[in-house]
């Protein structure tokens, strides 16, 4: 099962890459500012964070087997759509509809809820693994899409990506109608929700630390999540979108560029095999959320800065060590303190808020370098963001240290 969900994220999230390692040449064969090609990245974001919703619920319902059959089938159809686009909006229909809302919505939260229902111990690790062919994708994808956009232009490889993808994430789909054996059920009634300890029914707290404060509800804990996770992924985004075409900018070789991508996320996949699970199980999803966002705002602020090309293997690989911790964490933390069988539905509606950070932060850095020519102010607004995640996250590490925050029943 940690072997299928993987291989469905280490393909299926090759179809960001293709926009990525394409967005100069797209822009440039239409004729476009490169917030047009950023945009549809953006919807790909804005698609598969409210697609996941619904798939969380139908996962929490019937199994994760028929959302990732659903998500193979438009991943792949999205990318041959895409292959033929003549103007904008075939480009954003593809991404945002095809293979956001209906693609990777099935892949990211309820592959992450699904696989979090087979492990108690080490969960920090399992989610890792399924979610390290996210950035497994990113380190393999960027060299071979960049060689075939020289060989064959990008529409070819676009097109080719859409079947590879329908031939491999098709049958492995198949895979996962097998349901895990202690899957709890969403209750038909609200009287039959079991929440955590003590909180009542309704997710409302009842009891509180050692202030005497009530403890933080359910709701108010996704809330506080959702807002940090806009935070930190506009300054993610920042280098995910816009690293090749900065680097080529600076003067360096398209190749180069590509691979500096793909070193960025090799380290991202390091970090989601062993670094993700270590803190997380010393530190808490909170604690392990803390250092990969400082982590990341420290290299993005480097990156401002960075021009020399071995200092920018360097500076995006620390970088990759430290962004690809922190959307896990969100499912880690939403395990910790939500109810399981709520779990779909809750990851779902967490992590959708760091896609919309994710389009935010895609679509503005491209259009701050239509304003100033430069990538400059678009890392610096990135960095603050940043701030902003890292206050936020803080200030819940306070809360869980007073007790206010209350652990889920696992």
């Amino acid at each position: 099962m940690l072997a299928a969900s993987a291989i469905m994220t280490m393909v299926g999230f090759g179809s960001l890459f293709l926009l990525v390692v394409a967005l100069k040449p797209i822009a440039r064969e239409f004729d476009w500012a490169r917030g047009v090609p950023s945009f549809a990245f953006s919807l790909f974001f804005i698609g598969e964070g409210l697609g996941g919703i619904a798939m969380g619920y139908w996962m929490d319902r019937a199994g994760i087997g028929k959302p990732a059959l659903l998500g193979a089938l438009m991943i792949g159809s999205g990318a041959i759509v895409a292959s033929h686009a003549t103007n904008q909006w075939h480009l954003y229909v593809a991404f945002g509809l095809m293979i956001g809302l209906l693609g990777e919505s099935a892949l990211f939260s309820p592959l992450t809820a699904n696989i979090s229902h087979w492990f108690n111990r080490n969960r920090g690790l399992a989610i890792g693994i399924v979610l390290s062919g996210q950035t497994l994708a990113g380190a393999i994808w960027p060299p071979i899409f960049r060689y075939f956009n020289d060989e064959i232009g990008w529409r070819g490889t676009f097109f080719w990506f859409g079947v590879f993808a329908l031939a491999v994430m098709v049958p492995v789909s198949l895979v996962l109608r097998r349901r895990p054996p202690d899957q709890p059920f969403a209750p038909r009634r609200a009287s039959e929700t079991a929440g955590p300890r003590a909180q009542g029914r309704s997710g409302r707290a009842v009891s509180g630390g050692r202030s005497g404060a009530s403890a933080i509800s359910v709701l108010r804990l996704q809330v506080t999540l959702s807002i940090a996770g806009v935070a930190c992924c506009i300054g993610m985004a920042m280098p995910l979108t816009h690293l090749v075409a900065r680097a080529s900018d600076l003067g360096h070789a398209p190749a180069r560029a590509a691979e500096m991508l793909a070193v960025m996320l090799f380290a991202g996949f390091v970090t989601r095999v062993f670094g993700l699970g270590f803190l997380s199980s010393r530190l808490g999803g909170l604690g392990a959320l803390f250092v990969f966002s400082c982590m990341q705002g420290a290299m993005l602020t480097l990156l401002i800065f960075t021009q020399d090309l071995v200092w920018l293997y360097v500076v995006a690989a620390l970088f990759g060590l430290g962004y690809a911790g922190i959307v896990p964490c969100y499912p880690i933390i939403v395990r910790e303190f939500m109810p399981a069988h709520q779990a779909g539905r809750r990851i779902a509606g967490v992590v959708l808020f760091p896609g919309l950070g994710m389009a935010i932060g895609g679509w503005l850095g491209g259009y701050i370098y239509d304003l100033t020519g430069s990538y400059d102010a678009a890392f610096a607004a990135g960095v603050a963001f940043n701030v902003v995640n890292l206050a936020i996250i803080g200030a819940l590490i306070r809360c869980r240290r007073r007790g206010l925050l209350i652990p889920a029943e696992m």
